[in-house]
């Protein structure tokens, strides 16, 4: 009986011994951590080749891929006089090439089922592809042709005058976008990037060929050009394919580097009246930083800290952001959104709002007392819901592979890398109250904003209202 007795003690034990190995065993299967999957992603490659041409890329693997040109070349690179010819060329790019006519172009494009796009901003114009990975060496000669052999017919630049008005006209309807470029305009008057990027209708009627091709042979250079690639890319396969599709760029300049001049910010505002408009459109704004600054990352945080709403969100007073709250419980605006916008040297940090004719007294009140808190009163568990909240939009705007061939490409002509995703995040986790009472201080208080209002504006505060409620007296 005893011997039994120890035969199933030993049994037991051993089966124990096995549970606990097999947890154990278990326990390494399981998902990995938020840390471990944010180091362990895939890297960002770079090469540099003789030219000055840089190309990066991320292999995310997968069954399709974005690669694209960023070029170093916006509308802040022209003159008064050219203004708008960096979003012609951007038209012109598919009106077909020495080896391709348009319709050519197009069938290609289409027969692959690729997608072939660019946009212009004002310091950087952009071409991409997004395809089959079996299609990216295809779709990299075709970048390559629209690039280096663009036709710029006669006739095709006469039928593009008339599309350019034509989406001038459209843009002229979207208020947001009237009142960014009214925004700018004021805040950067007299310099580069005061200017629209779709330029004035006098230049588009007066663009001619040889106003792009000198665009192209002064700006389209290798050094501040970047082939960015993402998904399922290979690295040295890109590489190979840019050498050997643009080895025939010259990265020397014949004249004079093109640098561009530092803008100046000017608090002012522009008003346009028209009470014809159901509502209000408003932005005000301050100077920020360029891309590169330290101070970046915290106003980053304080932007999420005054956040975005419309009417149609729930939450309404229960909100965490205290202005949604606000503008929720006294109906004080239809939608707000609070923006970062950076350059190479500076920034505008601010808000846009559109509110009914008779609010905009009361949303500019509480938009400038949550300025002036986030300035001096704001609460660690504030910027720690900021903090979360901006690591995860950050995280979420790189789901796909155009997101990251974008941010490859925008970061390579800002910083000459790419910043690792777990270092961006760590950075963003070192942002304390104080950061951000620091920023606020620096960029916000007793600071002159610019302001741009359309539509029923009639109950704005005078501009030197406004600015007197940049700062707070306190006894």
């Amino acid at each position: 009986m005893a011997t039994r007795l120890l035969r199933l003690s030993a049994v037991l034990r051993n089966k124990s011994n096995l549970t606990e190995v097999s947890k154990r065993w278990r326990s390494t299967l399981a998902a990995p951590s938020f840390e471990q999957v944010i180091i362990n992603g895939p890297p960002t490659r770079c090469t540099t080749l003789d030219n000055g041409f840089r190309v990066a890329t991320e292999d995310s693997g997968g069954l399709t891929a974005t690669v694209g040109l960023w070029i170093d070349a916006g509308s802040r690179y022209e003159t008064d006089s050219t203004n708008g010819v960096a979003h012609f060329l951007e038209h012109m790019a598919f009106k077909g090439t020495s080896k391709r006519s348009q319709t050519d172009l197009e069938l290609e494009i289409e027969n692959m089922g690729a997608h072939l796009n660019a946009y212009t901003s004002r310091e950087q114009t952009v071409f991409y592809a997004k395809c089959l990975a079996e299609d990216i060496p295809k779709c990299v000669e075709i970048l390559s042709d629209i690039i280096l052999n663009s036709r710029l017919g006669e006739q095709e630049i006469e039928r593009e005058r008339d599309v350019i008005l034509r989406e001038m006209q459209e843009v002229e309807t979207n208020l947001q976008e009237v009142v960014f470029d009214h925004l700018h305009a004021t805040a950067y008057q007299g310099t580069a990037l005061g200017r629209t990027i779709l330029g004035p209708t006098k230049n588009i009627k007066s663009i001619s060929r040889q106003d792009l091709s000198d665009f192209i042979k002064t700006h389209y250079k290798p050094p501040r050009m970047v082939m960015a690639g993402a998904g399922a890319i290979k690295h040295d396969d890109l590489v190979k394919l840019t050498e050997k599709n643009f080895s025939s760029l010259s990265g020397s300049y014949s004249d004079e580097i093109p640098i561009p001049t530092p803008c100046r910010f000017t608090g002012s505002e522009i008003r346009v009246r028209d009470d014809s408009i159901p509502l209000a459109h408003v932005a005000i704004a301050v100077e920020g930083c360029g891309w590169a600054d330290a101070d970046n990352i915290p106003l980053m945080v304080a932007n999420t800290l005054i956040g975005a709403w419309t009417r149609t969100q729930g939450a309404g007073v229960n909100n965490s952001s205290h202005l949604a709250a606000a503008a929720a419980q006294d109906n004080l605006a239809h939608t707000f959104q609070s923006f970062n916008t950076c350059y190479k040297d500076t920034g505008l940090w601010g808000i846009y709002f559109v509110c009914d004719p008779l609010k905009c007294e009361d949303m500019m009140y509480n938009i400038q007392t949550e300025w002036m808190r986030i300035c001096t009163e704001v609460t660690e568990s504030e910027v720690e819901r900021a903090r979360n909240m901006l690591k995860t939009n950050m995280l979420l705007q790189l789901d796909g592979s155009t997101p990251v061939c974008e941010d490859i490409g925008r970061q390579m002509l800002f910083y000459n890398r790419r910043i690792p995703t777990h270092e961006l995040i760590a950075r963003i986790e070192s942002v304390t109250a104080k950061n951000v009472r620091d920023v606020g201080m620096k960029y916000i208080y007793d600071h002159c904003p610019a302001l741009a209002a359309v539509g029923p504006i009639e109950n704005l505060p005078d501009y030197n209202r406004i600015r007197s409620s940049m700062y707070w007296l306190r006894v």
